[in-house]
């Protein structure tokens, strides 16, 4: 796990593939896909992030989104859109922005049964003729 000292300040883009916690500022973009992001209770981040899972202890100041589960804790503060399957968002905590909850996927096959009821009480798929009594 890599580790962002709150002593440490940082601008551009920043990527990889290991678990980061942000104890510092950043700014910029920061893009992890695959991990697990941390903004520490020192961390500031002004930085579109992007990550697997992302954990806000601190501040964030951009718009926040995960492919798994972003988690904003009673310290956390988010100024910005969220926009991830699940989230976590607890009392104390502050959001401010816009929240986009589920999973992004193509148009869904249509799997739908469709039925009718006939005056008689029994239910036959539509398009089945069924003789009234």
């Amino acid at each position: 796990m890599a580790n962002i000292g709150k002593s440490i300040s940082l601008k551009g883009d920043l990527s990889g593939n290991e678990d980061l916690t942000i104890e510092g500022h950043v700014e910029g973009r920061v893009d992890l896909p695959n991990n697990l992001l941390t903004i520490g209770a020192n961390g500031s981040v002004n930085a579109e992030v992007h990550a697997k899972t992302v954990v806000v202890i601190g501040k964030v100041t951009s718009n926040v989104s995960a492919t798994e589960r972003i988690e904003i804790q009673a310290t956390g503060l988010v100024n910005g859109d969220v926009s991830a399957p699940r989230l976590v968002v607890a009392e104390g905590a502050v959001v401010n922005g816009s929240i986009e909850m589920g999973v992004k996927k193509g148009p869904a096959p249509a799997t739908a049964v469709s039925v009718s009821s006939s005056p008689g009480g029994s239910v036959a798929p539509i398009g089945e003729k069924k003789a009234l009594p």
